[in-house]
């Protein structure tokens, strides 16, 4: 059972949302609330797995919100769901620890799918946002020094890959590997880029010059 948070102050969206996930097998949305300052007090508790969070909010932002949220559950997953689709929110988003990133015009079948990706350690994005994302990350790469990191050529091409949204299986047959092994070599490069999360280690090897 995938336990899921919504942060979003439309109530109309926050209860369809909330009711399409707990009439889907093998989701139970716990709660959902209209601010952070609300959600945090009951963080711990409710402990979810994915947390499917707005940014514009009223009081604390979902951004702000996304960084508190992580400093008490470092390992719970955060799909940000927004009308706004700016290079500095989205970007924004992101080093702040969120691990994927959809437009409000998503189905909610696929913010399930989306959901479901995150729960497996994939970073979902619709595909204008995910080319928003490398652009920005290229541009903060060639603005800054490259630095030599010990990254193999299979963790390269991992990482490649993981930048162009590719989930573990197609990876695992692209190098003829388990998936098993794609996890593998996934820690390894977390742990090379001290990076938390998939969206973060693809962040880290932009601005390295290793991607």
């Amino acid at each position: 059972m995938i336990k899921v948070v919504i942060v979003e102050d439309n109530p109309i969206f926050r209860e369809g949302i909330a009711a399409f996930i707990n009439g889907t097998e093998g989701y139970s949305c716990l709660k959902a609330f209209e601010t952070y300052e609300k959600f945090l007090k009951d963080i711990a508790n409710l402990n979810p797995d994915v947390i499917i969070s707005d940014i514009n909010l009223p009081g604390m932002s979902g951004i702000e919100g996304v960084k508190k949220a992580k400093e008490i559950l470092p390992k719970v997953k955060i799909i940000m769901l927004t009308v706004y689709e700016d290079d500095k929110r989205i970007f924004d988003a992101i080093l702040s620890g969120a691990t994927g990133y959809l437009s409000k015009k998503t189905s909610p079948t696929k913010i399930l799918e989306a959901v479901q990706e995150a729960y497996n350690g994939g970073s979902p994005m619709n595909s204008n946002i995910a080319a928003k994302v490398i652009n920005l990350l290229r541009l903060q790469s060639n603005n800054s020094m490259h630095e030599e990191i010990n990254i193999s050529s299979k963790e390269r091409i991992v990482l490649e890959n993981l930048a162009l949204g590719k989930n573990y299986k197609f990876i695992a047959n692209e190098l003829n590997i388990s998936t098993h092994t794609v996890r593998y070599h996934i820690k390894n490069i977390y742990s090379k880029l001290q990076a938390g999360s998939q969206s973060e280690a693809i962040a880290q090897a932009y601005r390295k010059g290793i991607l």
